[in-house]
């Protein structure tokens, strides 16, 4: 007590006003909480100047403990600090959504109210500048720019050709000699007389379906290569490659059949080449040759044969006899020594690859065709981009060789991944360099594709910009209010029809994996597929794509979406089918092409829901219309008469009038004359009543119908 009075009294009555008055700035509530002391308000009357609040907050502060308990200060909310977001100037859906740690879902629907189209969106679409802004943006997120790296110009490390050879150092080559011609008209025959073999009649459904390059000896001791290629459809890209790499085309034309489709196919892929032809007339044997009629009909597509004032030599043969083989042999080559050609065959190799093929035991292997240089075991190659140490190779009889040259034929072992028919092989000086060649390769395809995916881009996005524009003018008189509802209810469904989802939801969708046997019979495949162009019906997709034989990991994706397995030339072991067999996929096995494209189309039409189809059973007239009463109800009743067919009490009916249907349904009753019939013939007369109130008039045609589930049929036409 004696402590308090001292600290009373010790302050001056200034003091105590100027305390009096900070003290009224306190919040109220800071001071609630003070209970004063019972024994220290005596002090109020005796103690305290005359000019003091004795209520004030400065003496219930003073004078007063704290409550426990009572009462608890409110915690302080910390800033929420936003989410800084690295950005490019341009970003895809799936960068922006892991630089933001979201999904694409979330993207999408940040952009559903924008002019936007989201409909076309996907995981790789680009987003411009703006977008990126505006999603970080409505995300409650802040932006920075990533740091700006200067890209160096790379130098082009590309392997090339070497310039054309000192004429001094060029030797004879044998010619290289292409059979073409129309399926069935007898090219593998041909060959397999020169060469004394049996390829045709070990060839699937009797048709060659991949390119072929053999070396023949002649008994007059001269070597000729030659390609077989394909005759059928299909196969149109073979046939250009093989005319790409030679130095003549013997065209092979039935003398029964004539000119046919892919004959003129092939001159033209002669024409394309410049290369030289010479005219094989093949079954002159048969009694229904025409010779004659053969090269009347070339003259249409200006070959030209010597006995019409033309250039082209002309041999009757038959393959199958051998008659006159020797001929069209010494024909060649006595054309190959007019066209004098010749080779370098020293420096690095330049070869162009006729197929490709994945071998169990020898892993990619390459059929090429030496064009320049000599190739040997340990040289390093580089084609498309893929790159080999040639560890083995071997002739057409898989006979090993130490060294191919100019003209040569000759498989390829040591590619560490299988390169594509037609791609050039070029020789470099080491595994080191071909890596650099390969970088340079992927570096470019990848600058290419990136300039032409922003072509697309823009392209879209202006359309967009139009249609969005278009979109706002309609929303030009509404309000702020009217706006926004309108654009909601034209925008809420885009939610519902995510692209994720959209694929998940179409049924009409055909996912298909193609594996062969070799790279040539999978680009045939693909070309053929290139021309599926009813994608409204059902749409086909091809997954994935590959040579070699059915494995593991096709089976899984053909899982993940539910789609086929086609493999044409190849195998599925036992662990494979069981495999399959196991997860319910399909695996289908063909060694004949149009068999396995008829197969795709069965199951693109498996795929198309059946339609109903509507088969007339009868037709009748209204010839009067009575009213009967049934119950209190008056129902109206067509007599009629039935002209054509039969009118039954349980099939569908439709009323017409001026050639339109004005109702569709069934009938609550049938009478004729006046019992209840469940059937009523041609010429008879009936009363009938319809299950729906509608003012029949006379003229009126009543048509009895019955409805049937009708498989679609698909309109794709593969061309054969």
């Amino acid at each position: 007590m004696a402590m308090m009075r001292r600290i009373l009294f010790g302050l001056k009555p200034a003091t105590w006003k100027s305390r009096n008055q900070e003290i009224h700035i306190l919040k109220w509530r800071n001071a609630l909480d003070l209970r004063p002391r019972p024994y220290l308000l005596m002090l109020l009357q005796r103690w305290l100047p005359r000019n003091i609040d004795k209520f004030s907050p400065l003496f219930i502060r003073v004078f007063s403990t704290k409550r426990k308990g009572i009462y608890k200060t409110a915690a302080v909310k910390q800033k929420q600090i936003k989410k800084e977001v690295e950005i490019k100037q341009r970003m895809t859906v799936s960068e922006l959504a892991e630089a933001m740690d979201k999904d694409t879902d979330h993207v999408y629907e940040a952009l559903l109210h924008t002019s936007m189209d989201t409909d076309e969106l996907d995981d790789d679409f680009v987003l411009d500048e703006k977008w990126i802004k505006d999603i970080i943006k409505k995300s409650g997120m802040k932006f920075r720019w990533a740091k700006l790296t200067e890209e160096k110009v790379k130098e082009n490390k590309d392997a090339v050709k070497r310039p054309p050879a000192d004429p001094a150092l060029l030797v004879s080559r044998s010619p290289v000699v292409t059979i073409m011609g129309h399926v069935d008209h007898g090219k593998t025959s041909l060959l397999d007389s020169l060469r004394k073999t049996q390829v045709a009649a070990m060839e699937a459904g009797g048709i060659t379906q991949h390119i072929g390059a053999f070396l023949v000896h002649l008994s007059s001791g001269e070597k000729i290569t030659f390609l077989d290629t394909p005759g059928h459809a299909a196969f149109s890209a073979m046939r250009a490659r093989g005319a790409n790499v030679t130095d003549v085309v013997i065209l092979v034309v039935a003398a029964d059949d004539g000119v046919m489709k892919q004959t003129v196919e092939s001159i033209q892929h002669a024409k394309k080449s410049n290369v030289p032809i010479i005219l094989a007339i093949n079954k002159c044997d048969k009694p229904e040759a025409d010779p004659e009629n053969v090269k009347k009909e070339l003259l249409a597509y200006d070959v030209i044969c010597e006995e019409y004032g033309g250039d082209v030599q002309s041999i009757n043969i038959s393959a199958i006899k051998g008659d006159n083989l020797m001929a069209l042999a010494e024909a060649t080559v006595a054309l190959s020594e007019v066209l004098e050609l010749k080779a370098d065959c020293t420096g690095p190799v330049e070869a162009i690859i006729i197929e490709c093929r994945n071998d169990k035991g020898k892993g990619p292997v390459t059929t090429a065709i030496i064009q320049r240089g000599t190739l040997r075991k340990g040289c390093v190659l580089v084609a498309g981009k893929s790159w080999a140490k040639v560890r083995l190779m071997f002739d057409e009889n898989n006979k090993t060789m130490n060294a191919a040259g100019p003209s040569t034929p000759v498989e390829i072992v040591g590619w560490k991944e299988l390169p594509s028919a037609g791609d050039e092989i070029l020789e470099v000086e080491s595994e080191q360099r071909a890596r650099e060649v390969l970088d340079w390769r992927s570096y470019v395809e990848a600058q290419e594709k990136i300039k032409q995916d922003f072509e697309v881009i823009e392209t879209k996005q202006k359309e967009h910009l139009e249609a969005y524009k278009k979109e706002r003018e309609s929303y030009i008189s509404l309000n702020w209010r009217q706006r926004k509802s309108a654009m909601y209810r034209a925008n809420k469904h885009l939610m519902a029809n995510r692209p994720k989802e959209k694929r998940e939801m179409d049924n009409f969708t055909l996912p298909i994996i193609i594996k062969g046997d070799v790279d040539g019979s999978v680009e045939a495949i693909l070309n053929i597929l290139d021309s599926y162009d009813v994608n409204e019906q059902c749409n086909l997709q091809v997954i994935h794509f590959g040579v070699g034989d059915i494995s593991e990991n096709d089976i899984v994706s053909a899982e993940t979406f539910s789609g086929l397995v086609y493999g044409f030339n190849v195998n599925a072991n036992k662990v494979i089918q069981q495999m399959a067999t196991k997860k319910g996929i399909k695996i289908k096995l063909y060694n004949v092409i149009y068999q396995l494209i008829d197969d795709l189309k069965d199951e693109l039409i498996a795929k198309l829901p059946p339609v109903l189809e509507e088969n007339t059973i009868g037709e009748a007239s209204v010839l009067a219309i009575f009213h009967v009463t049934v119950g209190k109800k008056e129902v109206p009743v067509a007599g009629c008469r039935v002209h054509k067919g039969q009118m039954q009490r349980k099939m569908k009916f439709m009323l017409i009038r001026d050639g339109h249907i004005l109702w569709r349904g069934f009938l609550t009753s049938l009478k004729h004359l006046k019992d209840d019939v469940p059937v009523v013939k041609t010429g008879m007369e009936c009363g009938l009543s319809l299950d729906n109130d509608i003012d029949i008039k006379l003229g009126d045609e009543i048509i009895c119908y019955e409805e049937k589930e009708v498989q679609q049929s698909i309109s794709w036409d593969p061309g054969f």
